[in-house]
């Protein structure tokens, strides 16, 4: 009995070591994924990445240097480099042809939310609206947006129609 009784404190250090290395382990495999999981996570992407596109994708012929400021403000990496070159056409015909463009966020689900990243699916209606008032049918689009949080806000870092 002296044996099984020395045994006792290794026995509940060994339990004890065990409980711990269990509950790592299933904290480990925690899904990543917060899309699904994290309701006012998932909400705080798909407002400000819808809110962001709906600022850099809409124009007015005297309104084009807010639009390129709230690029400034929104986008970064490679996004920003694509706009930047879309932009430029926008910005030498718009003002000549009198054209402004309407975007409004019609749906957004986020695919992946996993720390500073996310995948959000976009769906648009842009309208352009000519001088003297004729506009155009709404035009569907589809983007995938990749979004970093960067200073307290989600910034887009990537645009792909689909």
């Amino acid at each position: 009995m002296q044996t099984s009784r020395s045994l006792q404190p290794l026995a509940a250090l060994l339990l004890t070591a065990a409980g711990a290395a269990l509950l790592y382990l299933g904290r480990a495999e925690e899904p990543r994924d917060r899309a699904l999981l994290d309701a006012a996570a998932t909400g705080q992407v798909l407002d400000e990445v819808g809110d962001g596109l709906t600022r850099v994708l809409s124009y007015s012929p005297d309104g084009l240097d807010l639009t390129e400021d709230a690029a400034r403000d929104v986008l970064r990496g490679r996004a920003a480099e694509q706009y930047r070159t879309l932009f430029a056409r926008v910005r030498e015909e718009a003002p000549a042809q009198g054209t402004s463009m309407r975007t409004r966020v019609v749906r957004a689900g986020a695919v992946e939310l996993t720390g500073d990243h996310a995948v959000v699916l976009v769906f648009l209606d842009q309208t352009s609206v000519r001088e003297g008032g004729r506009e155009s049918r709404p035009a569907a689009a589809q983007l995938t947006v990749t979004a970093r949080y960067e200073d307290g806000r989600w910034r887009i870092t990537e645009l792909k129609a689909t």
